[in-house]
């Protein structure tokens, strides 16, 4: 190390210790890499936080993003034709005949006269045909019963119960889509 002489202030005249010049340190070099490698991280940092900012205001991602319910599929019902039922036809719209040509089809099907009537309902204003059936385990039925009159919606309902305890009973309520007004007209026998 290179002695250099330093002009004389007051402390040079400190009694003599193992201490002698150290008020006279060299001054730490800046170590530069250090300071620029600081720099570059707090940049980095600031970026980053910028561009995803920018991508939460815009609303190109979601800190919390809701939920996408699940969609349960709905079993499907496998249709049966099955001629032990009663079947009750109630006409709901204003066109004449609609129940006894329905009646006619269905027991073309195989259902025997006698296990099918044929009426008015008490409304003209029931917009889609289905058929009503009362407990779960009269689905297939209906679906069915459905597809013999030319496809029909199905529903279950308590509001139609079967006349006889012994025979259970599927309801037809023709709709305003069978109309001649409506676009789909009753199958023929």
């Amino acid at each position: 190390m290179p002695t250099t002489s330093f002009p004389r202030d007051r402390f040079d005249d400190v009694p003599e210790t193992d201490r002698v010049g150290a008020h006279r340190a060299e001054n730490p070099r800046m170590r530069g890499w250090v300071v620029l490698l600081w720099a570059a991280l707090a940049t980095l940092v600031l970026i980053a936080v910028g561009i995803f900012g920018t991508l939460i205001a815009s609303g190109r991602i979601e800190l919390a993003p809701t939920p996408v319910p699940t969609v349960e599929p709905v079993p499907e019902v496998t249709p049966v034709v099955d001629t032990t039922y009663a079947v009750m036809i109630l006409n709901a719209t204003p066109e004449q005949g609609l129940a006894t040509q329905l009646k006619d089809v269905v027991v073309a099907a195989g259902w025997s006269d006698d296990a099918v009537t044929a009426g008015e309902a008490g409304s003209e204003d029931f917009p889609t045909t289905t058929v009503f059936y009362s407990a779960a385990a009269d689905e297939a039925a209906a679906a069915g019963l459905a597809e013999v009159i030319g496809g029909a919606a199905i529903e279950q309902s308590d509001a139609y119960p079967s006349t006889s305890p012994d025979t259970p009973q599927l309801t037809v309520v023709v709709g305003l889509d069978r109309t001649a007004a409506g676009q789909t007209p009753a199958p023929t026998p």
